[in-house]
């Protein structure tokens, strides 16, 4: 067991980096000083529903808040949704979810252990899955669970509104999943439950259940949701603007690199274990142009890679990102592709977005086109920006879209 940090103060600085809301603060503060007075550490509670194989950094957030909490001294549990994450969180949808299978959620689970063991240390943490109790429940503890709150209470909830009012179908059992997050808390008797901005409802729920339980309601602390690399919506797989923990070192560093530069500080707080102190610097040195912003972000790229892949394998990115983009030399693992002679017209040719997308440098001919169109283009070296330009085609020939993506394509 950790020990407890006995500087309230310090605590609370801690706790309040990078935070959203915390609901209610006063109770919050209450709850430390009895800790300290008692030596006794807080519960914490997060629950991940593992509906994805892989996490991303935006998942992160609420897990680099949690490390931070475990290494003020307190326990830690964390909740894997094996069974809410067959129901799916409504939260922010606009439709309802798909549901996931028994062996989907258990491939994610074991996928997702591993990833969350690089940001808290799982053996300090109590890990739990939710159907151990969640699928005990009978169909009269449903009903009593059911009858703690009403539709009314519900349709408050904003996404749930919103399609109520625009007549989007709405599960029942997706009025069922804040109710069973919310008994979670109740099992494990938190003290604090995280969660990102989207999650502040199903918190809410969790503090109003524990008080018809008997017991005293959790403080929620809710923390951002993360931009991703175009600096505007949150960071999704979907959108493409996401850095995932598990892509290779050079990726992470290269798409770390690619931010904007309102976003470094940001990334700093939200997801390295980087100090108070050390990030104000970086903002000040940055504020009197003594820090360039392309030297924060080599140092955030780096902070990011040594966390998911050691020390070594950052310094090998940042050597291949200096060759590659500062000095213009081609990385040095370069993927071949076979492009197929039946692909080519009879004098060798082929037109230019379809080698792109049988290249896996474009999903399609249209975004292939987009590419040349905006200048991202280049073969051996020379930029191309005519979307009806094809290409003489021969073994050796280095295709590059970006400062990233490049394919040796052979015959």
């Amino acid at each position: 067991m950790s020990h407890l940090v006995k500087d309230i103060d310090k605590q609370l600085e801690i706790i309040k980096r990078g935070t959203a809301e915390i609901i209610p603060e006063e109770e919050l503060l209450d709850k430390l000083k009895r800790s300290i007075e008692e030596d006794r550490p807080l519960k914490v509670k997060l629950g991940l529903d593992p509906t994805a194989p892989d996490i991303h950094l935006g998942h992160t957030v609420v897990l680099h808040k949690m490390r931070q909490l475990q290494e003020l001294g307190h326990d830690i549990v964390l909740i894997m949704g094996d069974f809410t994450g067959r129901i799916g969180d409504p939260s922010g949808r606009s439709e309802t979810r798909r549901q996931l299978t028994e062996e989907e959620i258990e491939k994610n689970v074991a996928t997702y252990k591993d990833q969350v063991g690089k940001i808290i240390d799982i053996n300090k943490t109590r890990l739990v899955y939710n159907s151990s109790w969640l699928g005990r429940l009978s169909f009269s503890d449903v009903l009593t669970l059911a009858s703690k709150y009403t539709v009314a209470r519900m349709l408050e909830r904003d996404d749930f509104e919103r399609r109520y009012k625009q007549g989007i179908p709405i599960g029942i059992h997706e009025f069922l999943y804040p109710l069973m997050q919310g008994y979670d808390s109740v099992v494990v008797k938190a003290d604090i439950e995280l969660g990102g901005t989207d999650q502040k409802f199903n918190l809410m729920v969790g503090r109003d259940l524990q008080r018809e339980f008997g017991q005293e309601p959790q403080v929620a602390i809710t923390m951002p949701i993360l931009e991703g690399l175009d600096g505007v919506q949150k960071m999704s797989k979907s959108l493409g603007n996401y850095i995932g923990i598990s892509e290779p070192p050079n990726e992470i560093y290269g798409k770390t690199m690619s931010i904007t530069d309102e976003l470094i500080v940001r990334y700093f707080e939200l997801v390295t274990p980087v100090p108070n102190e050390e990030i104000r610097q970086i903002q000040e040195d940055m504020n009197s142009g003594k820090l360039n912003p392309r030297d924060a972000k080599m140092r955030l790229a780096k902070e990011l890679v040594t966390m998911y892949h050691g020390r070594e394998a950052a310094l090998n990115a940042e050597k291949e990102f200096i060759a590659v983009f500062q000095k213009g030399a081609l990385p040095d693992d370069i993927p071949d592709v076979f492009i197929p002679q039946a692909e080519l017209k009879d004098d060798g040719t082929i037109w230019l977005p379809k080698l792109l997308t049988a290249a896996g440098l474009a999903n399609s001919t249209s975004a292939g086109k987009r590419s040349i169109m905006q200048g991202a283009v280049r073969i051996d070296g020379e930029k191309i920006t005519d979307p009806d330009h094809r290409v003489l085609v021969t073994s050796g020939m280095i295709v590059q879209i970006g400062k990233r993506k490049f394919a040796r394509i052979k015959l």
